[in-house]
């Protein structure tokens, strides 16, 4: 283990990038999104204000196509699910609205597989809208496909947690002491009841006919990988963790207060290396949810089907600010959060956007896309990119996962690999 605060890493140790993916729903005003020239970032557009900050540590890749978003002859609508489904898998999922969905393994979870081999959480999948929907969401198409960004496999989408209070005690247990002795001893409570439920589970393994028995057996290699996380959580439970207070039960009052403390959960979870791949859905696809807080009443799904009406593609534009401030807000804790020679933002790489670009006409097409962070120095921001028009989303996302370490050969539509993330 390469342990992440600064006060017990070696000076000589080698960097540990993360993965941080951030999603928002229903297209954006890509107008006020897209920088007006390649090359060097100058002035941000409007959308892309917040980030002004951290303009160095940005690379704006413009081009980018979700093709398999968008219909199949006789499926009709559905591109909201379709958009979320595919923007992490590149794979066009199966038409259905009941149980037998089927989409593809998503890159956050190859990812998963070579960074979370060496911390507590393979991964998190967080998001600010609940996972209530179920049956059909859009058109005939399951919710299953508009509620998650990730899948483990074609046919196991991974739930997305919303509740703060239920991340903190996904990270550090049910009770608001984080101190190492506290830890340690919950640790070595869980082990030993985990000590208990292997040796009654062989007994009862001796009575099994042949097919249950392998049942069992890969219930125990399920129970082996727990006890192999809760061995690496021993060996970091010495670490002293930032004071943060349990959040109590519910969802905070606004969009903003909800994101802010669902980030400061994150940020914590890098910082402790309890995790290195988050995945965070700042909204869902079709979401009708309302910002009155920001004088908009109307619902974001209804205001991206504008029709070119411009006092509604300005309060569209409003609320991309909007999202896109919470991002700038995760890039200012993790510049402030010290790890190794540098920061947190110096390891993690942001990747962030959606799978629709223009929302009045359901376009998967110059997706608006951006990269930010600096990776363990693989990444050189400061920069807009275009790529040729139509390439696929995946490409960038091999890109992404050659820079992590993770180099895979093929993700769903995938043609090859994009060029350029570390210069010109």
């Amino acid at each position: 283990m390469v342990p992440a605060f600064a006060a017990v890493r070696s000076s000589a140790a080698k960097p540990v990038p993360r993965l941080f993916t951030g999603y928002v729903p229903n297209g954006v005003i890509m107008d006020q999104w897209t920088p007006a020239a390649e090359g060097a970032l100058t002035d941000l557009p409007a959308t892309l204000q917040p980030l002004t900050p951290f303009k160095d540590k940005l690379l704006i890749v413009s081009g980018l196509a979700d093709a398999p978003a968008f219909p199949l002859p006789g499926e009709g609508t559905g591109d909201h699910v379709r958009a979320a489904a595919t923007f992490l898998t590149g794979v066009h999922p199966k038409k259905t609205d009941g149980p037998d969905i089927r989409g593809g393994t998503s890159m956050d979870q190859i990812a998963a597989g070579v960074l979370g081999r060496e911390t507590v959480l393979a991964s998190l999948e967080l998001a600010i809208d609940p996972n209530e929907l179920i049956g059909a969401c859009e058109a005939g198409w399951s919710c299953a496909y508009a509620n998650t960004l990730s899948w483990r496999n074609p046919t196991n989408p991974l739930p997305m947690e919303n509740q703060p209070r239920a991340v903190f005690e996904r990270l550090f247990g049910d009770t608001d002491d984080t101190t190492p002795e506290a830890r340690l001893a919950r640790i070595q409570e869980d082990r030993s009841i985990l000590d208990s439920l292997v040796h009654e589970v062989a007994d009862f393994q001796r009575v099994l006919g042949p097919d249950d028995r392998t049942k069992v057996t890969q219930y125990l290699d399920a129970i082996r990988d727990i006890e192999r996380r809760i061995q690496l959580a021993e060996a970091q439970s010495h670490r002293e963790l930032p004071e943060l207070a349990r959040p109590s039960g519910g969802i905070p009052d606004t969009f903003e207060e909800h994101a802010r403390m669902m980030i400061d959960l994150q940020v914590l979870a890098f910082q402790a290396d309890l995790t290195r791949v988050i995945t965070f859905m700042m909204s869902r696809e079709v979401s009708p949810r309302t910002y009155p807080e920001l004088g908009i009443p109307d619902p974001h799904h209804g205001l991206s089907h504008h029709q070119n009406r411009p006092e509604q593609m300005a309060k569209l534009a409003k609320l991309n600010q909007h999202h896109i401030s919470q991002i700038g807000y995760f890039m200012d804790k993790l510049a402030a959060t010290p790890d190794g020679d540098g920061t947190l933002l110096d390891q993690v790489l942001i990747q962030y956007g959606c799978g629709i670009s223009d929302g009045n006409q359901h376009l998967h097409v110059n997706l608006p896309v951006l990269v930010a962070g600096g990776a363990a120095g693989r990444v050189e921001g400061g920069r807009h990119m275009r790529v040729a028009e139509e390439t696929p989303l995946t490409n960038l996302q091999l890109a992404v996962l050659e820079k992590l370490g993770v180099p895979t050969e093929k993700l769903g539509d995938s043609t090859g690999v994009v060029k350029h993330l570390s210069g010109v």
